[in-house]
């Protein structure tokens, strides 16, 4: 779901990198309030270990492949903004480190798989603890599933806008195959929490007060 160089026309990925470049700072800002430095390792894991399981790659449709994008598990972990952050540095890592994604379109890609995940993921999973350790984990899955749903159907919106291909023919398309990703990115997300918090329960802290595993 990176979009490469060329896909995007300025008129999109100039107000796309203005946005994420705001959501990114509120996220650092916010951050840097509600976490303390003993937060910090567990951030730096948790970056190397998205980063790392978004190298794997997965079979899906017609010759197709997927990978974990990891907003939901982060969120799960993290928090909301310090998961935002986490997955900013990643996607930024990944198009300088690896051209995975262009650097014009950094901003969308900046969107479209760290930030939205990542908003969408909190409200579900805040919601889903109320309702014990099956609400957690129904919550974690569908928050993995929608995230890239919707990840996807806003980059279609984007290649949509900049003439790249037909709205009609891209978001069929890419809501097809990313509905099918989005399964394996709900049942990997609840299986790597799930072992996080049987190996380290301490490991997860959420906004630095609660641990997340507590209950689970």
């Amino acid at each position: 779901m990176h979009i490469p160089s060329g896909f995007l026309t300025p008129q999109v990925w100039l107000p796309m990198g203005a946005v994420s470049a705001a959501y990114a700072a509120y996220a650092i800002k916010k951050t840097g309030r509600e976490l303390d430095e003993r937060a910090t390792p567990v951030m730096g894991v948790m970056a190397a270990f998205i980063f790392a399981a978004q190298m794997i790659n997965f079979p899906v449709l017609g010759g197709t492949s997927g990978h974990l994008i990891g907003a939901a598990l982060a969120v799960a972990v993290l928090g909301t903004w310090p998961a935002v952050v986490v997955m900013t540095a990643v996607v930024i890592m990944q198009a300088l480190l690896f051209q995975d994604g262009g650097v014009e379109a950094l901003g969308a890609n900046v969107f479209n798989l760290a930030v939205l995940g990542c908003i969408i993921s909190g409200p579900l999973l805040s919601v889903g603890r109320h309702f014990g350790r099956k609400g957690m984990f129904i919550a974690l899955a569908f928050s993995g599933w929608l995230s890239v749903f919707a990840s996807s159907a806003f980059c279609a919106v984007m290649l949509a806008l900049s003439g790249t291909s037909p709205l009609g023919v891209v978001l069929p398309a890419m809501l097809t195959v990313h509905a099918v990703i989005g399964i394996f990115e709900g049942a990997i997300s609840v299986i790597a929490f799930r072992f996080i918090c049987t190996l380290r329960p301490s490991f997860a802290a959420l906004n630095g007060k609660e641990r997340v595993c507590d209950g689970l």
